[in-house]
């Protein structure tokens, strides 16, 4: 006769013949089940004496938690489990691993796979692919993943530039039937193979020079397959409140759900106007479209150079643009365009323009255009400026950070209890250009500044922004709660300590106040040190709930 004793986690066989007495069976029972009553269970990880801060918004507890392989097993006060290792997380919170929904981190994961930015922030999970710039094949890129072995995990979006170009390169026209049906397929191939969903650059070639009607025959396809569409938007200063319509039109014709990212409003004409989007926003939440935000805290964007150029300039790449520019007279009508840009930001100079990367010449690093313009001894005009763009653009281009929004906008937009934060940023390499600080201090920014310093939002608020909210958005199973049987993605921070180091001048340095970040298990920071493990993994979008 066989018995099972099946505890939670533990399943005992006892081994018994039908003539073993029913008191011998009780003390043979009795006996085996002495290690456990004595011992406890055995684990890996025990984290005690923490306030656990579980990602759904309620109030902070005292408990410990226990980890055995890539899974939570138990929280509770004073378990009784014998682990193989102890952390004391006195006077610490203990939180789910933080997802940063909005990254670009592709060409970068073999630059650096410890992404020592995102997991000394507290990043555990990546999405990216944002922007509408992603891989094609998203099967590939995953096995990639999982080959490579980072420190964060990597879910992605399947980008709508990347596609619409292998289809028709950079062509400023709309698709004809048979390359629309291409892009179905592409998207159709990229969602099976486990994308998270679909993501629009609107700004950027070939994004720009999409149809609406495009982007909801493509989002459908991602919807059918339970995807999510996220969009940089067609504006975001004079003309973002129809760049949020056409985005609400798109969620609502292809019966998809909505993420808005990076909101923001730039240039200081537009400022003040967060709290008329947001409304926007929230009547069409009540109208049932599933839309939701994300941001990073800081007043200063960062894209590419060429986003200043007019996208007429760039149809067709770079060979195309230079022959444009070679005739003065398409020359001079491009920077009039840009002067008109510059004149609705309320500006008379590129000071707002400063460089964070410039290949050519890595001198120019950390400089406005202004003061770069000046160096090359040119007037100090803004058509002098915009000339200075170009000649730059056509030497290879630059990725750049751009100042000129309002704080209270900041505050206003950060506030929304649907806004999640991201840092629209890279695997950084330390040391090299003169990035945005957001790729080093998103999450630490907001518990430093926002939470403690300024009271913005609660600790338990911003925490369930950067964990539940995210991952029941992008339908990331198992992620993003403190709870038994989720995977083991977890931080211990000090409330009292965490802050963002990096800044606009000296970007390349770490956030402080994480002591402990754990991925799938695996301790990745101890004592606020990166162990170098790399036990992160790709996530899919049809992933398993349970984490056993």
């Amino acid at each position: 006769m066989v018995i099972t004793v099946r505890l939670k986690y533990s399943p005992i066989v006892l081994l018994m013949t039908n003539r073993t007495s029913r008191s011998a069976k009780a003390l043979l029972c009795f006996l085996f089940l002495i290690p456990l009553i004595a011992f406890g269970q055995q684990v890996d990880i025990v984290i005690r004496n923490g306030r656990i801060v579980n990602g759904t918004g309620n109030s902070w507890f005292y408990a410990d938690l226990a980890i055995r392989g890539q899974c939570i097993v138990a929280i509770g006060k004073n378990l009784k489990v014998e682990a193989a290792k102890t952390i004391d997380a006195t006077g610490m919170v203990v939180a789910p691993g933080f997802i940063d929904v909005h990254t670009h981190i592709e060409d970068d994961e073999r630059l650096n796979p410890t992404a020592d930015n995102f997991i000394y922030d507290g990043v555990t999970t990546v999405i990216t692919g944002n922007c509408g710039l992603s891989v094609v094949d998203v099967g590939d890129y995953l096995a990639m993943i999982d080959s490579l072995k980072t420190s964060v995990n990597v879910a992605v979006l399947v980008g709508h530039n990347n596609i619409r170009e292998a289809v028709m390169g950079k062509a400023n026209r709309a698709p004809s039937p048979i390359e629309l049906d291409s892009m179905r397929s592409l998207v159709s191939d990229a969602m099976r193979d486990g994308a998270v969903g679909f993501s629009t650059g609107l700004i950027y070639v070939p994004g720009v020079y999409a149809q609406t009607n495009e982007l909801v025959e493509l989002a459908k396809v991602a919807a059918s397959s339970g995807g999510v569409y996220a969009t940089h938007m067609r504006n975001e200063s004079d003309k973002v409140d129809s760049a949020i319509r056409e985005a609400l039109l798109i969620g609502r014709e292809a019966n998809i759900p909505v993420e808005i990212s990076h909101l923001k409003i730039g240039g200081q004409p537009a400022a003040g106007k967060a709290g008329s989007l947001l409304k926007l926003i929230s009547g069409a939440r009540q109208q049932g479209i599933d839309v939701t935000i994300d941001q990073y805290p800081y007043t200063a964007s960062s894209t590419s150079l060429s986003s200043i150029i007019p996208e007429a300039i760039l149809a067709d790449g770079i060979d195309s643009a230079r022959s444009r520019l070679s005739i003065p007279a398409i020359r001079h009508s491009a920077i009039q365009t840009m002067l008109k840009s510059l004149k609705k930001r309320g500006l008379s100079h590129y000071s707002y323009a400063v460089v964070a990367n410039y290949e050519t010449d890595s001198s120019l690093n950390g400089k406005s255009i202004e003061a770069i313009n000046k160096g090359f001894g040119r007037k100090h005009t803004a058509t002098a400026e915009a000339a200075t763009i170009i000649d730059m653009y056509l030497e290879g281009g630059a990725s750049m950070v751009f100042h000129g929004m309002w704080e209270q906008d900041v505050k206003t937009i950060m506030r929304y209890p649907f806004n999640m934060f991201a840092s629209d940023a890279s695997i950084r390499v330390f040391g090299k250009g003169v990035p945005h600080p957001r790729g080093y201090g998103t999450n630490s920014r907001i518990l430093g500044k926002y939470v403690r310093e300024q009271h913005v939002l609660s600790l338990e608020e911003a925490i369930r922004r950067m964990t539940s909210l995210p991952a029941t958005k992008f339908h990331l199973a198992g992620r993003g709660l403190l709870l038994d049987g989720m995977f083991a993605d977890v931080v211990v921070l000090d409330p009292a300590t965490v802050a963002d180091v990096s800044t606009y001048t000296k970007p390349h340095a770490y956030s402080k106040g994480f002591s402990t970040v754990i991925v799938n298990g695996k301790i990745v920071v101890e004592n606020g040190q990166h162990t170098g493990k790399r036990p992160g993994s790709s996530i899919r979008r049809d992933a398993g709930t349970d984490c056993r």
